[in-house]
């Protein structure tokens, strides 16, 4: 197949969430099976020309669109694939669209032309297909950023007469359901798209146009990025507001578990790590627990169980409910060996204020970094005992992913990629091995408490248990290659 990957952000060219990781993976995992993989995304001025090394490759471009004409450029750089071949990235360039102290905020708020602004580069993009004369067989759209692309294919004359351009499949995939792309009613007339869009079967929400629903509609199928969410986003709770038109959808709606790099997240031979260790041989990890008991000043003591959190500090990560329950946690010293816990991450103010107070009370007990450390999360990842996630939602997730990795079993709450990804260690579950975390449902400081006392209970009374739960978390395959060979089957299905 030849495929385009279409994408806002990538890694490591410019970042601001997990679309990005993604976009820096899954082509070169599709690329290894054998497949012809391009991306295209904008050309930001945040883009470190010295390290891409970018070559001019289409000079002009000419847009007309109804607003004015604009000129655009192309350029190129590339991923390094598994197989040493460099899989093209097309960099779309128009200094005054992309060419901005961020992707898509400064100083906190949206760009007001945002929807314009990757409108015209969704067409762009088709365009550049058309000066490069290269005509892929599908396009990969991600989140509403991208979602023009199949509503221009369907809906713009000049395309869909085109004898290439008017033959390509689209599939659609959905990283987050929260942000959609609203914008005015006249986007639609500054990007040349007929009148006859703006209904309620296609791009009208409410008086204004949903750049999301637009994609979710138009696009030939739809593919998220777990199944616990494909099934979510099509009920009222998580659908946010789209979800009767996900359930018009759902024959065409496949969710897929998003992997990661595991060459980057090995313990291994992760560098970062104060000693490496694998499945056969655990004794590396105690050496990182004493590590990170050091870096956080927390009493060096192999027995008590040490939790972690790495995250943003949100509500939607289920900080509420955590600020509720760690106090009562702590209080439960158990004859001097109860729970140590870090933090690492940055956020609401709120939560700020709360964890340095948790350190302040339990010197000894509590360690908290407010920030990000790329290479601290390595280490945290490792050098921990138990791993906390207990998201409101959480689409699909990563951090459980690295945990499992590291031999860190999670306690998660069911919902999302943490459903799907994480199996509760029931004591059959455990007798049997499938065991790999520890799973409550209620969004509450209760049920998430006594998950955490079932976990801290099991690693103090059953260390032969322990190790088992660990080895089967680190034998699970979560990497990229396995994501492909679904995300293929799926494209497969597109093209039929």
């Amino acid at each position: 197949m030849k495929i385009l990957f279409a994408t806002s952000e990538m890694a490591p060219l410019a970042k601001t969430g997990g679309l990005a990781d993604v976009a820096g993976a899954l082509p070169r995992a599709l690329a290894a099976l054998g497949h012809d993989v391009a991306v295209v995304m904008p050309f930001y001025g945040a883009i470190d020309r010295r390290s891409v090394r970018p070559r001019l490759i289409l000079p002009e471009i000419i847009a007309d669109l109804p607003i004015g004409r604009r000129v655009l450029s192309v350029w190129r750089t590339g991923l390094t694939g598994s197989d040493g071949e460099e899989i093209p990235v097309y960099l779309v360039e128009d200094q005054g669209m992309f060419n901005r102290p961020q992707l898509y905020a400064d100083h906190g708020r949206e760009y007001p032309d945002n929807a314009f602004r990757f409108g015209y580069f969704s067409l762009a993009a088709l365009w550049m297909c058309k000066g490069l004369g290269w005509i892929p067989d599908l396009i990969q759209c991600n989140d509403w950023q991208t979602a023009l692309i199949p509503i221009f294919l369907a809906r713009l004359p000049v395309l869909r007469a085109d004898s290439g351009l008017g033959a390509v499949r689209v599939l659609f995939a959905i990283h987050n359901m929260s942000y959609q792309g609203i914008c005015p009613r006249l986007t639609l007339d500054q990007l040349g798209l007929p009148p006859e869009t703006f209904v309620s079967d296609e791009l009208e929400y409410y008086g204004r146009i949903n750049l999301l629903k637009g994609g979710l509609v138009f696009s030939h199928r739809l593919v998220t990025v777990s199944r616990q969410y494909a099934r979510e986003i099509q009920t009222p709770e998580f659908g946010c507001g789209l979800d009767g038109v996900l359930r018009k959808r759902s024959a065409d709606l496949t969710g897929i578990l998003n992997g990661i790099d595991t060459d980057e997240w090995n313990p291994a031979t992760d560098h970062r790590l104060a000693a490496n260790y694998d499945a056969g041989h655990l004794i590396g990890k105690t050496a990182c627990k004493r590590d990170i008991q050091r870096r956080f000043g927390l009493r060096p003591d192999a027995r008590r169980p040490l939790l972690a959190t790495i995250s943003r500090l949100a509500d939607q990560k289920g900080f509420d409910i955590m600020t509720e329950a760690l106090p009562a946690l702590l209080e439960d010293d158990q004859g001097g060996r109860g729970a140590q816990f870090v933090l690492l991450g940055t956020g609401q103010k709120e939560y700020h204020e709360f964890f340095r107070n948790l350190a302040d009370r339990w010197p000894g007990r509590v360690g908290v970094e407010l920030g990000f450390d790329d290479a601290l999360a390595h280490r945290i990842e490792a050098g921990a005992d138990i791993f906390l996630m207990p998201s409101r939602f959480e689409p699909c997730g990563l951090n459980q992913l690295y945990s499992m990795r590291y031999g860190t079993p999670p306690v998660v709450r069911r919902t999302g990629g943490l459903a799907d990804s994480v199996e509760n260690a029931t004591p059959r579950a455990l007798a049997e091995g499938r065991a790999t975390g520890f799973v409550f449902t209620p969004h509450t400081s209760q049920a998430l408490l006594a998950a955490v006392r079932r976990a801290t209970k099991l690693y103090a009374s059953q260390p032969a248990a322990w190790r088992s739960l660990m080895k089967a978390d680190m034998a699970k395959d979560f990497s990229w290659s396995r994501a492909a060979r679904e995300y293929e089957r799926v494209m497969k299905q597109t093209l039929r």
